[in-house]
Formats: C-alpha cells, structure tokens, sequence
C-alpha cells in the first residue's frame, strides 16, 4: 500500500460542522479496505479529537496518515493548552462551556477515549499556543 497523507481543517467553535473530517476519514479507512473493528477505533480517536478543538480551541487541523503498518493521527489545535495533562485524561472531568455541555458536548470522555481506542498517545501542549495530539493504530495487530 501506498502511504496515504491527508489533512483536514477543523473550524473551532462551529458545532455544526463537527465531525467532518471524521467521517471523511472513515470513508477513505474503508476504501483502502482496513478492518472494520480498527476504523471504528481510528474514527473514535479522530472525531473526539476534533470535538475538543471545536470544544476547547479556535480550531486547528488534523493529520491522517496510513502506511501498510500504521495509522497516525496528528490533531493540533490553536487553543490554550492544557494546563494539567493527568486531570484532563480523568474520565468526566470538562473545562467544557455551557454552550458546548448545553449541546450535548463536553462529558470529559474525548481524551479518555482517544487513549482507550489508540495503541498509542502522545500530548504535547503548551499553555497559550496550543496542543498536538498524535495517537497511532497498528494495523494487523490485537485491535485489527
């Protein structure tokens, strides 16, 4: 298989639009015929992710990137970093507005779930830049 590299820009604040490139990945995750179960996990990671850039930051862009081994998904955002890493991976806890929660957003699920459904997370943030999120799923392996 040929490396695939795509990217996609997350409009923050706009609810509506959430999910977009989420479900454009899927798409291209199934025409290149990769098990059904690792998808599902790789569209968890990626539409969780862009909710909290919709969320929590003034957008940014995700990365997808499928090699013959491996799926990456970068999400980096223009937000205001996250001041602590350990409380945010806490299931249910939310800096979320009431807004987003008023929407049905902001549980505190999108990081625990990012984790749960990657082999591995990686976050780097800094406090009034922003924050890089890069998670990869390993094709042929446990997660299919």
């Amino acid at each position: 298989m040929e490396t695939v590299k795509l990217t996609y820009d997350i409009d923050g604040s706009n609810f509506s639009a959430a999910g977009e490139a989420s479900t454009a990945a899927k798409r291209v995750l199934k025409k290149l015929k990769l098990p059904s179960a690792l998808v599902r996990r790789a569209v968890v990671c990626m539409y969780e992710g862009e909710i909290n850039m919709v969320i929590h930051a003034d957008g940014g862009k995700a990365y997808l990137e499928v090699d013959e081994e491996k799926i990456v998904i970068t999400l980096a955002d223009r937000g205001p970093g996250i001041p602590d890493i350990d409380q945010a991976m806490v299931e249910g806890w939310s800096t979320a507005s009431a807004e987003a929660r008023n929407s049905g957003f902001g549980a505190g699920m999108g990081l625990p779930n990012m984790k749960r459904n990657s082999d591995t997370m990686e976050i780097e943030t800094e406090l009034g830049v922003g924050t890089t999120v890069t998670m990869t799923l390993l094709i042929g392996g446990d997660g299919q």
